[in-house]
């Protein structure tokens, strides 16, 4: 018994360690957003244009994300997440000498093609470092890691490392250097843990093999109410979190104030992932903490469109961070538990929820700014979002899925 619990406490060690992959991604993702207004003045952009880029990332999952996971469930994840890292960063560094829209949109949708890796390696990761019955834990690990990237460049890079360093460009060279010294440092330890070695040999990209995964995890009925869930999600996590700065601004607020404010969104989100599923774990209850968290996250953003800078948007900004926060957990742990997905076909399966996920994920950000752009006002981008948590609270009613 003790040996096993000392083994663990290296698998968590390692996780812990691969979370600040998805850290280091949330900051250099969302620098964009804490810093959209100023690079709208700065390179002359659009609201839509803006939009664009807010939801470019996700734009990039809908073509990709399918063949990531594959990729994933066969090279392993030690390597992917390694690869995922440099090429972020890389991007990163990429966006800091943008000139103009086309130049700072091909960087980030680089940018992208390395989230890919981190979004599907990490599942990947915990699925051969834990038995099934143990990947709760260490799940919540690096989904709060992400949220702590979010946080930071919303509370501190943008009021307070952006300033000391002299801008967005700044900010934005130096974290992306800090990725791919990570994701160097990354793959050393990989390496040494020698972390791909678990991976089964049994999968291979033969054609053959790659079709008939894609067959069986397309055509599962529950599996697709997942990724209707999924795309909402995605739509609503994207959408609040690409403009809830922006639109705080517009309100009145400073950039400094409107980043904090945002970061209550990403707080609240970590609660939902923290307290959500275990409780759904515990009663045994995952649709209806699935519904309850779309409940929530409907009356949240109806929160944000009637508060405008009092208490209530505040509220209202808790109480959606909390239903989207509880949601993003439950779309990554029914898959691996749902008959003939498993813990073998994890990436491929949750590759498939962003896929077509992320068609929210770009849709939810671009259209706010296109609805902006036409109209003058955030409401009916927020409208939108509000209907996309009550989809949520539909197909979780649909779901026949049953828990253990």
């Amino acid at each position: 018994m003790g040996r096993a619990t000392a083994e663990y406490r290296r698998e968590y060690g390692l996780v812990a360690l691969a979370a600040l992959s998805y850290t280091c991604l949330m900051f250099v993702w969302f620098s964009l957003p804490a810093y959209l207004s100023g690079i709208i003045d700065d390179l002359g952009l659009s609201s839509t244009q803006a939009g664009v880029l807010a939801g470019a990332v996700p734009l990039t999952y809908i073509p990709l994300a399918l063949f990531s996971g594959i990729a994933v469930d066969r090279i392993g994840p030690g390597r992917s997440l390694a690869a995922g890292v440099v090429i972020y960063g890389v991007a990163q560094i990429g966006r800091s000498v943008a000139l103009g829209f086309p130049s700072l949109l091909a960087a980030t949708l680089l940018l992208g093609v390395g989230a890919t890796a981190i979004t599907f390696g990490l599942p990947k990761l915990v699925g051969i470092l834990f038995p099934p019955t143990k990947t709760g834990r260490p799940s919540a690990i690096y989904l709060v890691g992400a949220s702590a990237g979010s946080a930071l460049v919303f509370a501190v890079g943008r009021p307070v490392l952006g300033p000391w360093l002299g801008g967005w460009r700044p900010l934005f060279f130096w974290s992306g250097v800090v990725a791919v010294a990570y994701g160097l440092a990354w793959l050393l330890v990989a390496h040494r843990a020698r972390i791909d070695d678990r991976m089964a040999d049994d999968d291979s990209f033969s054609l053959e093999s790659v079709v008939a995964d894609l067959r069986l995890v397309v055509s599962h009925r529950e599996l697709r109410l997942v990724v209707v869930i999924g795309t909402m999600y995605l739509l609503l996590n994207h959408g609040l979190q690409g403009w809830l700065p922006t639109l705080l601004e517009s309100r009145g607020l400073s950039a400094g104030l409107a980043g904090q404010a945002t970061s209550l969104l990403i707080g609240a989100y970590v609660v939902g992932v923290l307290a959500v599923p275990e409780l759904a774990d515990r009663f045994e209850a995952r649709r209806p903490a699935l519904m309850g968290c779309g409940a929530a996250a409907f009356l949240g953003v109806v929160g944000v469109i009637a508060g405008d800078t009092g208490a209530l948007v505040v509220v209202g900004i808790l109480v959606t961070g909390l239903g989207v926060g509880g949601v993003s957990p439950l779309v990554r742990a029914i898959p691996p538990d749902l008959e003939g997905i498993g813990a073998r076909l994890t990436g491929t399966a949750v590759g498939f929820i962003f896929a077509v996920g992320e068609i929210g994920g770009f849709f939810g950000p671009m259209l706010i700014g296109v609805f902006h752009d036409v109209t003058g006002s955030f409401v009916p981008g927020l409208a939108m979002l509000a209907g996309g948590a009550l989809v949520v609270v539909l197909a979780g009613t649909a779901l026949q899925y049953q828990d253990g």
